[in-house]
């Protein structure tokens, strides 16, 4: 397992709360960010701080895998984002997975895990937790699941993460224009 994906991300977060130390709240939050500039341009970029979460899912046991921005700045994006998106495999025990590390992250509202999306918001961070029954585009995503890949945070815990390829295609199967200006960059970084 490598640091270095950790690490970037690490760094990203560090970059993130310096360019917004002094940005005033807007009330657009991370679910309203416009397909160009993303959820940085949201108020989910004030405060973010992804790392509670990912020891929380670490410490229950949660096989869920970092998708979106977060997973591409941990191929190497130097784009910065203001949520964690996050693909689980809907089961029933990975739920209760996830309701545990939710509660231990500070989620005071638990989402509804039986749908296909549900949004989240915890301390420090919010997105969305898919299950390959959404609809990606046409995309069958859960063959993620299985190909993820694992850093090793340097506080000491793990986190998974989507392989490079498989977010290539995820970025081109949904299609907006940061998605393809994303999946170009990534390409660029093989």
């Amino acid at each position: 397992m490598s640091q270095t994906p950790a690490v970037r991300l690490r760094q990203a977060t560090a970059r993130t709360e310096e360019l917004t130390r002094d940005r005033a709240a807007t009330g657009r939050h991370p679910d309203e960010a416009d397909d160009h500039e993303g959820t940085f341009a949201t108020d989910g970029a004030l405060g973010f701080d992804p790392f509670p979460f990912l020891r929380a899912l670490h410490e229950a046991g949660s096989l869920a895998v970092v998708v979106g921005q977060v997973a591409g700045i941990m191929h190497g994006s130097t784009e910065l984002t203001g949520d964690l998106d996050l693909l689980w495999d809907g089961t029933p025990d990975q739920a209760r997975a996830l309701r545990d590390a939710l509660v231990r992250a500070g989620c005071t509202e638990l989402p509804d895990l039986a749908r296909a999306q549900a949004g989240y918001r915890v301390t420090g961070a919010a997105g969305d937790m898919c299950t390959p029954a959404l609809a990606w585009g046409g995309m069958d995503v859960s063959a993620c699941l299985t190909r993820a890949m694992t850093a090793h945070d340097p506080s000491g815990f793990t986190i998974r993460y989507v392989a490079l390829d498989d977010l290539i295609a995820m970025r081109r199967a949904i299609g907006r224009p940061k998605d393809h200006r994303r999946a170009d960059e990534l390409e660029r970084l093989r």
